[in-house]
This record gives C-alpha cells, structure tokens and sequence, in this order.
C-alpha cells in the first residue's frame, strides 16, 4: 500500500572490493557466481569490470550528498533484465522521486539505460541498505550495504574498530532464479558476507571476520533477505545494541537477537575470548535451520589462530526483546499516550495465491503514483492502485495497527520515507508511548500480536508500506 501527503563482468562474492560514494556509477550486470557451491547466474551490482555479491559497499559522512548513477547492463531474460534501486533507510526529504519503487516514484530502468539517484542526507547517520525494487528481483542478487559515518558519534568511545571489515551481511540464496522459483520458495542456502554452504553440497569456503584480542568492534548487522528472519549470534560473546535500523539507541547488551528482512543493528563486540575459531550463527527460519557441516554459519578468527573451522558451542540465555531496546535522542512517540489524529488497521489477508491488505491487493500500475500526484490527481479514488492507496494530511500523527498471523508470519513491515514508534512490539500486549523502539522495519508477528506504530507526516510524497 501507499502512502501520500500532498556488460559481461567479473563476479566476486564476499563484498571483496573496496567501498565507493557517496558520488558513484553502480553498474548493474549480470554474471556466474558460486557462493554456495552452487553455480547460477545472478543479477549483481558494481563498477564497470567488477560485480559482486553483495554489492559493493557504499560510505558517506553524515550531511553527504548522494549522486549514484545506476546503470543497468543486464541481458539474461531468465531474470528481469530492467531494474531500479531503493536506498532503504534514508527519508528522501524533498526528493521522493528518488526512493526508488516502481510504480510507486519512478518506473523502471530499462538495459541500456541509466537512471542518476540524487539525495541529500543532512540530519542522518547509521547503517541502511540498497536493493532492487522491482518485483523479487533482488533475490537474485542485487542488494548491498550503505554506511553513513558520523563524525560526532556519541558511541564513538565505546569500540576501536568501524571499517568495511565490521559490516555483517546476513542474506537467502536460492539456486532457481526468482521468476520461476515460485511464490514463496525455500532458501538452499543462507549467506554470510556471500559466502555459505548448502546441504549436500561441498564443505565450501565460509566467511571469515577478523579481530584482534582486546580490541573492540562496531559489527553492523544487515538482513538483506527476500524472506527468512535469523536468530544472531557469535558463540562466547556478548554483543552490546546502540543502533536500530539508523537511529541510536541506549546500549542494551544481549547474545542473540531475532533479525528480520530489511533490519539493521549496530552491535559492539569485545574480543576478550581466549585466541581462537568461534562459529558466527544466523539460525535461518526457513530452508537449512541446523548448522551442521557448517551451515549459517561464518567464523569469527582471532588473529594468531589456527586457521581452521571452529569447534565452539552455542549457548544462549539473553535474546534481544524488542520492547527493551529507547532511542537514546528524543524518545517518546507522536502524540504522546493521547489519541492519533489518524488511526488504522491493516487487515493482512491470503487468497487465491495473493495478499491483500484491507481486502486490496497492490499491482504496480503502468503510470507511478508519484508521475500521477504530479498530472493533478489529488483524492485516493483518483489513484491508482485502487484500494492501495490511502492520502493522509501533513503534519498529523497517525497510528497503523497490523494484527499478526497471517499465513508465513512473522512479516516484516517497511514503511518508506520516515521511521517509527513501535508502540505495541510483537509478543507484547504493552502499549509504551514514552520511549518506544524507533525503526523503520518491524515484525508484525503471531497470532495474537497486534503491533502499532506511530509516525509523523512531516515528509511529503508518496511512501510504500510493505513487506
């Protein structure tokens, strides 16, 4: 639903080149990767000789301007070969044109061509993410990290180490390509920094962090799944949370944490274990969930030991419970405990092979939403998508509730354009308006869950809300 108010190339798997930005061309390009075992053509991100998988990771410091030209060089029609990205995360104040989803801001790039993504982001910091958003193509690869850097974090004497060594990527493989993998395919395989194994395949090479004893280390944890959430963790280690999905949050430390698509966490991690091999989990909730022969896994090495799979075991007593995690500027959502302006409820339902959200399901019409806010339209019966659009008024506080349970919950939800209050979480029936979690991603949960979230609209233009 939406929201308005008024080339051949060589792969590389792992992330193995240098970052760029915040000015740059990502090339878009097709290309032979194994990072499983498993040999498929993929449909990667990169610079005009080098694609990989993940894309290639891209930095700027808080205040930058982003000019990321994106040109699309795809040819294999087993995949879509027309594209565009969105720059998850990042508010697009005063260019919503450039957000990214077709049929919502933009329509696609098509082979050939180049589209010039141009965006400020003055008052923003954290880890986001980039991927397609065109249909399920950035399941077939296109997705990557972004770092905005800010030079006056208020957590910087809290760890020693924030590189490109410190991004964790957590991500679903499929062996088909999405076209015709089906509705809701299974994962062969779950990828850390792009490297995992699959069952019944070869003992293949797995990821590899590097730290040094005594040191301490911002790890910046990244669902770029289509699908599955994972249960995160780094045996015999504690990880201390002070970001959620780009907003600082009071340190809570934990040893695992729930993780779901589009999610983020910044974590710091001190090397403070006896040198040697620990396994790095990500207990997938779908295909592959045991991490037997080395599946989910990927291997944090201290520097002098052996190099050699590990043979740590797992023990986890303090799992992340998103109701414990306050931002730590300006906490408290919308409105305070007082009523919304505006309130509403998402009804997720399954039929005939679709979702719909309030009996509507959303078809990316021919025209976007934005080009049709643009021609005069202005009332949600002149939009299209019928029934997937809602018009909101400017400067309100508006409350979305989404009862949990749909067939293949837990769902993550995004909404473009702005974060929120989670003000009821998941597996909670406590409503906190003081100092509520604030992210732009959240788990709508089980049966029984009825998740809330609060926002301003304080950004016009037209926003998608989806999972």
């Amino acid at each position: 639903m939406v929201f308005t108010q008024s080339f051949t190339a060589l792969a590389i798997i792992g992330g193995a080149y240098a970052a760029i930005g915040p000015v740059a061309d990502l090339y878009i390009a097709n290309a032979d990767i194994s990072p499983d075992g498993f040999t498929r053509s993929a449909v990667l991100a990169g610079t005009a000789t080098n694609a990989s998988f993940p894309g290639p990771l891209i930095t700027a410091n808080k205040g930058d301007h982003f000019q990321l030209n994106v040109i699309d060089q795809l040819t294999d029609t087993t995949m879509l070969t027309s594209t565009s990205i969105h720059w998850h995360g990042f508010f697009q104040a005063g260019s919503a044109w450039a957000d990214g989803p077709v049929g919502v801001s933009q329509c696609p790039i098509s082979p050939g061509n180049s589209f010039l993504y141009d965006f400020a982001i003055p008052n923003q910091a954290g880890t986001f993410w980039y991927h397609s958003h065109l249909s399920t193509q950035y399941c077939d690869g296109l997705r990557g990290v972004i770092v905005v850097y800010d030079p006056s974090d208020p957590f910087a004497d809290l760890y020693d180490v924030d590189n490109e060594s410190t991004v964790i990527t957590l991500a679903d493989w499929y062996h088909t390509p999405a076209p015709s993998a089906g509705l809701v395919p299974t994962p062969d395989a779950t990828l850390i920094n792009g490297l995992g194994r699959a069952v019944g395949g070869n003992a293949t090479t797995l990821s590899v962090i590097n730290v040094v004893q005594g040191k301490r280390y911002r790890f910046r944890i990244v669902a770029i799944s289509c699908d599955p959430n994972y249960i995160f963790s780094i045996d015999g280690h504690n990880m201390t949370i002070i970001e959620v999905d780009g907003v600082n949050h009071s340190p809570l430390e934990v040893d695992a944490l729930q993780i779901f698509a589009g999610q983020r966490y910044s974590v710091v991690v001190t090397a403070n274990q006896p040198i040697g091999n620990y396994w790095v989990r990500a207990q997938s909730s779908a295909g592959p969930t045991t991490f037997d022969g080395g599946l989910n896994s990927a291997i944090l090495r201290y520097q002098g030991a052996n190099v050699t799979d590990p043979t740590t075991t797992s023990i986890i007593s303090n799992t992340l419970v998103e109701s414990s995690l306050h931002p730590l500027e300006n906490p408290g959502a919308p409105g305070g405990s007082g009523p919304a302006d505006i309130s509403l409820n998402l009804n997720i339902a399954f039929a005939n092979a679709q979702f719909t959200i309030n009996g509507a399901t959303f078809v990316p019409p021919t025209v976007p939403v934005l080009l049709q806010i643009i021609s005069g339209a202005r009332l949600a019966t002149d939009l299209l998508p019928s029934g997937s659009v809602y018009t909101l008024p400017a400067n309100k506080v508006v409350e979305i509730s989404i009862p949990g349970g749909t067939v293949g919950a837990p769902h993550p939800f995004h909404l473009h354009g702005h974060n929120f209050d989670v003000v009821r979480s998941a597996g909670s029936s406590v409503y906190n308006y003081g100092n509520p979690v604030r992210r732009d991603v959240v788990s709508t949960g089980l049966a029984g869950d009825n998740v809330t979230i609060r926002f301003n609209t304080n950004n016009p233009g037209p926003w998608f809300l989806h999972w």
